[in-house]
């Protein structure tokens, strides 16, 4: 299993921060976003190398970082050729890109590179072996102003994904769920199909719906929580919630 880690967005609403600095490599209480991410995905034993997918403008930044940090898993950057926000690809496009360049035809474990999170990805991991199915992660968000923020699911008694919006007016339950995936083999020329008829290549929950019509997808929920760093506020918040630890 390879794992992909998106991470080649430009962070505007970070500005001045994020001006000549990846967002995944913004310090929360003393450790960079990425390697907080790192260290769960290294505990997965699955997972033998880590591809992440950034822009023309960070690519040596993360090369760097990646090169200087110890890790049982080998990890690499993926230049998607990008440099500046108007011509990024998406999340979406940039998952097919990686696909299409490294001809990627194994499970994949898919990570947004700027939610941090208090869950294993390793019980995340044995939960798709055991439905041996695509897999996305939920949590209970009670709040509406922010689960008109994020991806909202409903959910069968089995955890079979129901229905999934992205940033619903008028969420249908408290499932929120975050930008973090397991995908079998046999999905990944999906991701293709769907870009091919029209599918929004941006926010990697669009692609949910459109799968979960087609084939079988679930739910890993967890009680925990996580940190969406989209702006200086929610910055602060996870730099206040990571203190210490």
């Amino acid at each position: 299993m390879k794992c992909v880690l998106l991470a080649a967005g430009y962070a505007t609403r970070l500005y001045p921060l994020t001006l000549n600095l990846p967002k995944s490599l913004l310090p929360v209480a003393g450790r960079t976003i990425l390697d907080r991410i790192l260290e769960k995905v290294d505990a997965v034993d699955a997972v033998d190398e880590v591809i992440l997918v950034s822009n023309s403008r960070f690519a040596a930044q993360f090369g760097d970082f990646l090169s200087a940090r110890k890790s049982r898993v080998p990890a690499s950057v993926l230049d998607d050729g990008t440099n500046d926000n108007d011509t990024r690809l998406g999340a979406i496009a940039d998952l097919l890109f990686a696909v299409d360049k490294l001809g990627l035809d194994e499970d994949l474990m898919v990570l947004a590179g700027d939610n941090l999170f208090d869950f294993e990805l390793t019980d995340f991991a044995r939960f798709f072996r055991e439905k041996d199915a695509d897999c996305i992660t939920a949590h209970r968000l009670e709040d509406l102003a922010q689960l008109r923020r994020t991806g909202v699911v409903e959910l069968a008694g089995d955890f079979r994904v129901l229905s999934f919006e992205e940033k619903p007016a008028s969420p249908k339950s408290t499932w929120a769920v975050p930008p973090f995936y397991l995908y079998r083999r046999e999905t990944l020329p999906l991701v293709r199909e769907y870009l091919s008829a029209g599918g929004n290549p941006d926010a990697p929950g669009n692609f949910i719906p459109w799968l979960a019509k087609r084939r079988p997808v679930f739910a890993f929920t967890f009680p925990g929580w996580r940190w969406d760093i989209g702006n200086l506020e929610s910055y602060e918040e996870a730099k206040r919630a990571f203190e210490g630890r």
